[in-house]
């Protein structure tokens, strides 16, 4: 494991005193960042969490200790180390005893400022280890999360954080965009990986079926029931229930199913005996489950139960800088499963795929490769040859590449040219002269009356 680089966010207001002091840790070898505010310095704490906060007591606006509140409310293991005048010094002990690594009264040597500052960055680096090597354990452990957008380092940190956890999830996006994918990196990420993961699609099954496949019969119950069934949500006893396309589920189903995550017993058509579950549910949805619960389509009381926590999942569209590493990895797959040599892959068609809308999100990508991989270049590639005489220009696949991005953003901001250059870290003059050489019109994006 690499050591993880500890930087010293400095927060002090007078200028003279932030320079002697600025210059003192960076001769001792430390990587310092300075603010002039509290304000500044919170900026720079979420903007640098591997870090050891060092924070004069009085401060313009925001206090020290303030300040030192909001940091410990962000990450708690961040060490805070306070500078206080000879008249502060209770207050600095006080603030201690709320979570403060130290204190340093002023004037302060070097050599104390030194030591107490790499006992605290010891500390901060310790911590940071510790957290990535039991991340690093649990991802070797779980399925494969393909994607290393913002997006998706966020989606996956998010569920390494709640794994361990019995938190009920929600997780939302279009078909396609991998729930179950995420539904099983949440039960292999937990201690319950070792019981059942059990799915089932709640649009799957025809509603006089649906209750006894959920809560499981007793022989004899109806028709056709001629032995005792366990039904899913027994069967993920201590284990993970995941409940895919949640918004097909009956109603009267709904009310049933509320009571079971509510008194976590079952009872078996037939039985009037109430079984204990020890199981997390995993409920996944395309649909916005709020809006329905307005539309009384779905109960609003079991939309609040699930919605403990809620992981949305962007289409493939809104990360397409994952597209090259899920194609690579999609085609390997194939390429093992038909066996078939792995053909050499463009950098045209890479830039090409990233050009696509993809509708069915990842899946779609995954069928491409399967018959990328058996030799077919698909009708809907629309021109597009993967054979050398036919193929793109590098400068046309970017210049559909671009203009595949500028036509995104437009979408996500309704048409707004201000909003979409900043989504794109843009100059607005250099986003209009890229519409006119694209000819690109923003009303045709445009939602709403939002002025440019």
């Amino acid at each position: 494991m690499d050591q993880i680089d500890i930087s010293i966010l400095y927060i002090e207001d007078d200028k003279s005193v932030q320079f002697a002091y600025q210059q003192s840790m960076e001769m001792a070898g430390f990587t310092v960042s300075t603010a002039d505010n509290a304000e500044d310095g919170l900026k720079l704490v979420r903007k640098h969490p591997a870090s050891v906060v060092l924070t004069d007591i009085r401060l313009p606006g925001m206090s020290g200790v303030k300040l030192m509140e909001k940091v410990l409310a962000i990450d708690p293991a961040i060490p805070v180390v306070l500078i206080t005048g000879h008249g502060d010094v209770e207050m600095a002990v006080n603030a201690m005893k709320q979570g403060a690594h130290d204190f340093i009264e002023k004037p302060c040597s070097n050599k104390r400022l030194t030591e107490i500052l790499q006992r605290a960055v010891d500390k901060r680096r310790l911590e940071l280890e510790n957290v990535q090597s039991r991340l690093q354990q649990k991802a070797a452990n779980g399925p494969v999360m393909i994607g290393s957008s913002k997006a998706m380092n966020r989606i996956r940190e998010m569920i390494l954080n709640i794994s361990d956890t019995d938190a009920d999830v929600l997780v939302q996006g279009e078909t396609g965009t991998g729930k179950e994918v995420v539904a099983n990196a949440i039960h292999m990420w937990s201690d319950r990986r070792n019981a059942n993961f059990v799915p089932l699609n709640c649009a799957a099954f025809p509603d006089s079926l649906f209750e006894s496949e959920m809560f499981g019969h007793e022989a004899g119950t109806f028709t056709g029931a001629t032995k005792k069934r366990i039904g899913k949500v027994e069967y993920a006893h201590k284990g993970t229930l995941f409940l895919d396309e949640i918004e097909s589920m009956p109603l009267d189903i709904q009310a049933k199913f509320l009571r079971v995550l509510q008194e976590r017993t079952v009872e078996r058509l037939g039985n009037n005996v109430l079984v204990p579950v020890d199981c997390r549910v995993v409920a996944a949805t395309k649909e916005d489950l709020q809006e329905l619960s307005e539309k009384k389509a779905f109960r609003s009381d079991l939309y609040y139960r699930l919605n403990v926590v809620t992981i949305h999942l962007p289409p493939l569209r809104e990360r397409r800088e994952d597209i090259p590493e899920l194609f690579y990895h999609f085609a390997f797959q194939a390429a093992q499963q038909y066996r078939r040599p792995m053909p050499d892959i463009k950098p045209e068609l890479i830039i090409w795929l990233q050009t696509q809308k993809w509708p069915g999100n990842v899946r779609e990508l995954k069928h491409f490769a399967d018959r990328y991989i058996l030799g077919f270049v698909p009708p809907e590639t629309d021109g597009f040859s993967i054979s050398d005489e036919n193929r793109m220009s590098l400068t046309e696949c970017l210049d559909s590449f671009e203009k595949q991005l500028i036509e995104d953003a437009l979408r996500q901001t309704g048409g707004h040219v201000g909003s979409a250059a900043k989504q794109l870290l843009l100059p607005r003059k250099t986003l209009y002269d890229k519409l006119n050489r694209h000819d690109i019109k923003p009303d045709a994006f445009r939602s709403n009356n939002l002025a440019d």
